[in-house]
């Protein structure tokens, strides 16, 4: 997803500034203009070191107790990503403000809804010329086909000022949507996708003539998915990638984490002072924390001998500590977090990802595997894999022709 950059956001960073407070705050939200700023020939520059910026602005306001700046701050992240749609954040911080409300926008709204009232009157009229004697509720139905395929209109190029509504293509779009969401098919936003292809008489026909285009569509998302832990695995082997690396190749991702989760919660700082590196939503609605630590880069080892076996060394207790501190925190704030964003906590658990087996080539990686999985067995709440080990299990998931995880733990 492209990152938004544009007048509209200058703007409320300028509202932002103003009301913060603490000098650190200002100068971190005066980074963010010189870098929107810097852009060749005028433009507003865009690309994720803006969201870098935004974000350090954020912890920055969070750890000088300036909790309202943290969300305007968050606000803006959500804008600039694409959460937040362009007219409610202009109405929400009063950007082109005309009156009490944007008159403009208020005054565009009526004369739509005049138009098509005007528009529903004069198609009713018609309808029940051509059909004397249909009731309230056949005409309703005719409405309602109506309103679907509006979602299709086209402007043909050898019409030029007219619109055409396709008769039938929300049937057809509804069918596809209906199969891009099926059997955990992994499509960023199905109806789109439908839509798009809905417009393709030959996709359409193509898709039709494959068992509901199942095998098609699903073949797609493998390859996609290949080649997202190709290119993962790559930043796992680099000796030099740090965390922050790790995490920026991680996210996006949720299915390599498992058929249980249905995404990524779009907000990391839940609790004040603690801001997670990836949350993930499992089906029931519950949050699962995934704590990212250095894979190939780790200093010290991973694990040590003691006595006659094979332990985690001390990184890996710290680390689960951490995601402790992190859970009992979600427990503390669990009302609020629910209130407010509509997140359950009280189930909540902590994946610790950290490490590779290569970090210790004279013991076998069955070995390492092995003593994590006996730490596992003692903790609750929390678990930890190596990277290799959550990377082989979703590969293994791919070949099967299955989802990374689904059936199994991780």
């Amino acid at each position: 997803m492209s990152v938004r950059s544009d007048m509209v956001l200058e703007r409320q960073l300028g509202q932002v500034r103003g009301v913060a407070a603490g000098e650190a705050v200002r100068s971190a939200v005066d980074a963010v203009f010189t870098y929107m700023g810097s852009g060749s020939r005028g433009r507003r520059r865009q690309g994720r070191e803006l969201v870098r910026l935004m974000e350090a602005a954020r912890g920055t306001a969070a750890e000088a107790g300036e909790w309202h700046v943290v969300r305007l701050l968050q606000d803006s992240l959500d804008y600039a990503e694409g959460r937040i749609l362009q007219q409610d954040f202009q109405e929400r911080y009063r950007i082109f403000q005309d009156g009490a409300r944007r008159e403009q926008s208020r005054d565009f709204v009526a004369s739509s809804l005049r138009a098509m009232h005007q528009w529903m009157v004069a198609a009713g009229e018609a309808y029940l010329r051509d059909h004397p004697g249909a009731g309230a509720e056949e005409t309703l139905d005719h409405f309602r086909a109506q309103g679907e395929d509006a979602a299709f209109l086209r402007a043909p190029e050898e019409r030029p000022g007219r619109y055409v509504i396709p008769r039938g293509a929300a049937e057809i779009s509804l069918w596809l949507e209906r199969l891009l969401r099926s059997d955990r098919i992994d499509v960023a936003d199905p109806a789109e996708s439908a839509r798009r292809i809905a417009g393709s008489a030959q996709a359409v026909s193509l898709l039709a003539a494959d068992r509901a285009g199942q095998l098609v569509l699903r073949a797609a998302e493998l390859r996609r998915r290949a080649e997202r832990l190709k290119a993962l695995r790559a930043v796992v082997e680099d000796r030099a990638a740090t965390e922050a690396d790790l995490q920026r190749a991680l996210e996006g991702n949720h299915w390599i984490f498992g058929g249980r989760f249905v995404g990524e919660a779009a907000r990391r700082r839940l609790v004040p002072g603690d801001e997670v590196d990836i949350p993930l939503i499992r089906g029931d609605g519950a949050l699962y924390v995934v704590e990212l630590k250095r894979a190939m880069s780790l200093t010290p080892p991973l694990v040590k001998r003691q006595r006659n076996a094979w332990v985690p060394a001390a990184q890996v207790h710290e680390a689960v500590g951490q995601a402790v501190n992190y859970l009992v925190g979600l427990d503390e704030h669990r009302t609020r977090i629910r209130d407010e964003f509509g997140i359950e906590t009280r189930r909540a658990g902590a994946l610790v990802l950290v490490g590779h087996p290569g970090l210790h080539p004279d013991v076998p990686e069955r070995e390492v595997n092995e003593a994590l999985r006996t730490f596992n067995s003692h903790v609750t709440r929390v678990e930890v894999l190596t990277y290799k080990e959550l990377l082989d299990n979703a590969e293994r998931s791919l070949a099967g022709g299955r989802d990374p995880g689904a059936g199994s733990a991780w």
